[in-house]
């Protein structure tokens, strides 16, 4: 049992909802003090206030992970309810679908502006925290659409995902000295709010595409992150876990076939 972020201070971002508020909740569940962070304070509200229902340690707060003075008052915020930042969730994601021919780069920019730039902006934020601890945590969520697998519609969120590794790996470099761990998950089908909105055509189909032959939880992905952020996981930097009941191992559809023969 990982019980190394008891005490600890979490910052989840994109925590109200999805896969954040799964890593939110589980990390409070281990003793972790969360700052679950949502662009709108409502919803972050009512996120924290399920954790500390369930006996957590929680506090909301709303900020926009694309604006540089957001991210400054979120570290701020960590520090003043629980006293530093040990660890850092860069959550916050969104993926509008647009095909390349409708696409604007309007739309282009908003999704790395969140996804990508957004991951940028809130580790530098919580940097000043960190370096006085002397050591940090940071887990990055990113996808298995973009740095592996692709899909129609989705040319820019993947471009984000896979831009989010390749920051991943220099600034595990450049924070190595300071004892801060820098590391990915990539989930692959999560069932969470937006697949939900998909209809249950899309989850049947892509419950279909996987081995396991189910959807992931947020649990799945939570518990992942909650290694990484681990002291046990101490000595593993720039790395990526897949988190994706083998969804990207078939080769084809006659793979997941000859599997159900056997």
């Amino acid at each position: 049992m990982l019980t190394s972020i008891a005490g600890r201070s979490v910052v989840v971002t994109g925590a109200s909802k999805g896969i954040g508020k799964g890593i939110a909740r589980v990390f409070a569940s281990k003793g972790g003090k969360v700052l679950v962070v949502s662009r709108h304070l409502a919803e972050a509200e009512k996120a924290a206030d399920e954790i500390k229902r369930a006996g957590g340690t929680a506090a909301a707060f709303a900020g926009d992970v694309s604006k540089p003075a957001d991210m400054e008052k979120m570290a701020e915020a960590a520090l003043s309810r629980h006293g530093g930042i040990d660890i850092l969730c860069t959550n916050a994601g969104i993926f509008p679908a647009a095909k390349i021919k409708d696409m604007t780069a309007e739309d282009f920019d908003n999704v790395i502006g969140v996804n990508l730039k957004g991951t940028f902006l809130a580790i530098k934020a919580c940097l000043p925290a960190m370096k006085r601890k002397g050591q940090g945590r940071i887990v990055i969520t990113s996808s298995i659409t973009g740095p592996i697998t692709g899909y129609p519609g989705w040319t820019h969120y993947g471009a984000s995902k896979a831009g989010q590794l390749g920051f991943m790996r220099t600034a595990a470099i450049e924070l190595a000295p300071l004892k801060i761990t820098v590391n990915a998950v990539l989930p692959g089908n999560i069932r969470t709010e937006g697949l939900d909105s998909m209809g249950p055509e899309y989850a049947k189909k892509m419950s279909d595409s996987v081995p396991q032959g189910r959807l992931g939880s947020v649990e799945d992905i939570a518990y992942a992150a909650l290694f990484l952020a681990s002291d046990e996981a101490a000595y593993i930097t720039g790395q990526t876990i897949i988190i994706d009941g083998g969804q990207i191992l078939p080769e084809s559809l006659m793979a997941l076939e000859e599997m159900a023969v056997s």
